[in-house]
């Protein structure tokens, strides 16, 4: 019953941790199920070192991190690599379809973060993680957390600044 109860509690923010990783609703779902798992398996090791919250998103971070290069052996193995899907297909409305382009470009742009940057970016602008509680989760010194926020920062505004001049 606790479990379940812990389950409801951080599942959501589990999901949205794990979507912003790897992009795909399907997969996070898969990546929050497998974390719980993981989870259950290895409470017995929790030390109150950190939140509970924090060593939830480590092991989010980690499964997402898994599944991520995963699915990049599976692409070197591929001949063709897929296209992004095109959402604003079929749409109507030109702000509509403006505002999807943004966010496939925003999205296309996490993507070409390294692992450990997008997880660092999405851990502290999207989450609203300490860099200490980062550090933690990626087990990464403080200097090294930072780099990776900063670095992660930089690339995406190189990656959008065309967005924010047209």
């Amino acid at each position: 019953m606790a479990f379940r109860e812990l389950v409801l509690e951080h599942s959501h923010a589990m999901f949205r941790l794990a979507w912003r990783l790897c992009g795909d609703e399907n997969a996070a779902d898969d990546i929050v199920q497998e974390a719980f798992i993981k989870a259950w398996r290895k409470i017995g090791d929790f030390r109150m070192q950190s939140g509970f919250r924090s060593w939830l998103h480590r092991i989010t971070v980690n499964t997402a991190m898994d599944y991520l290069r995963k699915q990049a052996r599976v692409k070197q193995h591929e001949t063709a690599a897929p296209e992004l899907e095109c959402l604003a297909a079929g749409s109507s409305h030109p702000k509509h379809d403006v505002q999807i382009d943004v966010q496939e470009q925003t999205r296309a742009a996490m993507m070409n973060l390294s692992d450990t940057e997008r997880a660092a970016l999405m851990l502290r602008h999207f989450e609203g993680h300490s860099i200490k509680e980062i550090a933690q989760i990626l087990d990464l010194s403080s200097s090294a957390c930072k780099q990776a926020v900063f670095r992660a920062v930089k690339k995406m505004r190189i990656e959008l600044a065309p967005l924010v001049t047209t």
